[in-house]
């Protein structure tokens, strides 16, 4: 799509907003409820097209997909006329006598900028509490999962007209295009270089920005924590999506007492999970593209190798692998993984391994294995990051209820639910001032009556 054709796209929807159209809670009532209905009625495409791209599974489809964006989607009609309402507030005695309240407005219009790893959630997450705040999308699925883009794209025209909601597919070129307009708000999920043009590009504008990226998220695992448990839920974060997830544990750090009964549970556990050869298993993933292949493949050390290590470029599927003895001089720790590679990295005491996160930029997420509650707070409260859990992986994003996003490197700002509303919604402060009585204490002349006055209202 040429530029001049994503200029009359904007324009549009300028205009569409300019109607007030989108501002009824009724309208973006109805609007959800016909996108409901037809990503289910689209959901088998949506499974067959996951299954091209990213060889994902239908329950994993489901699991971390459709049935997601659904729920995000059914707590929104539930809660969206709590949200649209005005908030009273405490009025000083100052501004006696008047009305204060806080009164959430749509920005207008948005876009939205979505990943490959989770192409249904990560486009449909946001565009539902864009929807639900009241403003006009234009959404830019990432051109690396064209399958899935291709059904997206379907179901949106489906539901709705382009001034409202437009679909921009394509690569590098519209992504250009698309950040040299000037929109109200611009949302961003994927990779942190990326995420700084896009900074750039708003910044010309002075468009506000959350932005969700990722980085080398840790799990830390100490002397208490139950193995067996750790290791079913490590693997299970680890290698779901083919290790594709931005939360997805990069890296474990475990007390070096207990490290190598964790790796003979890991082994247990992958050889549960994905089968004793997990590239014969139907329902594991594959890699998105070759260059990634490739890539994953380049931060193999072959000598450090556990368990794994196998690949297909046929079906450019990599098997779950693990290595220890990893140090901050391995490839494998240069850089965020985005694969199915799991290094293991040692510490003798806790706090050796809260400073060796906390000299690396704060990471989306943190994950803790420990029994022990006060370790539990040592470590919340030493260490920065976007979210996480206590002996678990993952689960902390699959809530409505919490706000999702990073901290510094990983990210700025975040959405889910009220969060999510709330970033696409600017919130006005307002001032409903009566008419039958005005206080004379803030204008000239003053004298030290009022002084005095004024000292007693604003103390």
């Amino acid at each position: 799509m040429t530029e001049q054709e994503i200029q009359t796209i904007l324009e549009k929807q300028h205009k569409f907003f300019a109607t007030g159209q989108t501002i009824p809670v009724s309208y973006r009532q109805e609007m959800l409820k016909k996108l409901k209905e037809s990503l289910t009625k689209h959901e088998r495409e949506l499974n067959t097209a996951l299954k091209k791209d990213l060889g994902k599974s239908q329950m994993e489809s489901y699991m971390c997909e459709v049935g997601l964006t659904l729920s995000e989607l059914t707590w929104m009609q539930k809660h969206l006329k709590g949200l649209t309402k005005e908030k009273r507030v405490p009025t000083p005695l100052a501004q006696f006598a008047s009305r204060s309240f806080r009164s959430p407005s749509p920005y207008g219009t948005v876009l939205i900028m979505s990943p490959w790893n989770y192409p249904v959630l990560l486009t449909m997450d946001p565009l539902i509490d864009a929807i639900a705040a009241g403003n006009t999308v234009v959404l830019k699925p990432s051109a690396y999962a064209p399958a899935t883009s291709a059904v997206m794209k379907k179901i949106l025209e489906e539901c709705f007209p382009q001034e409202y909601v437009a679909v921009i597919t394509g690569g590098r070129a519209e992504n250009q295009a698309l950040l040299h307009q000037r929109f109200d708000k611009i949302f961003f999920t994927g990779g942190k270089t990326v995420g700084k043009e896009v900074l750039r590009c708003a910044a010309e504008h002075l468009t506000p920005v959350t932005l969700e990226l990722g980085g080398k998220s840790p799990c830390i695992v100490d002397h208490t924590a139950k193995l067996n448990l750790a290791a079913k839920r490590i693997v299970f974060g680890k290698y779901l999506n083919c290790g594709q997830t931005c939360v997805a544990p990069d890296y474990i750090l475990c007390d070096r007492r207990i490290r190598d009964d964790l790796i003979t549970a890991i082994v247990k556990e992958i050889k549960l999970q994905f089968v004793e050869h997990p590239l014969e298993n139907p329902d594991y993933g594959k890699i998105i593209n070759q260059k990634h292949f490739e890539r994953i493949l380049g931060l193999i050390n072959h000598e450090k190798l556990v368990f794994g290590g196998e690949s297909d470029p046929e079906t450019l599927r990599i098997a779950p692998t693990v290595m220890k003895d990893i140090t901050w001089e391995d490839a494998v720790m240069g850089e965020e993984i985005f694969g199915p590679l799991m290094p293991i990295l040692t510490y003798d005491t806790l706090d050796e391994a809260i400073q060796v996160v906390e000299s690396h930029p704060h990471p989306l997420a943190l994950y803790f294995f420990s029994e022990d509650k006060a370790s539990q707070k040592k470590v919340l409260d030493s260490c920065h990051f976007g979210g996480g859990c206590m002996n678990d992986t993952i689960i902390h994003l699959a809530t409505s209820a919490m706000p999702f996003g990073g901290v510094g490197e990983s990210g700025m700002g975040g959405y889910h639910g009220k969060v999510g509303f709330e970033t696409f919604s600017h919130t006005r402060s307002i001032v409903d001032k009566k008419t039958w009585m005005d206080l004379p204490i803030r204008y000239q002349k003053y004298n030290s009556i009022k002084e005095k006055m004024l000292r007693i209202f604003l103390r």
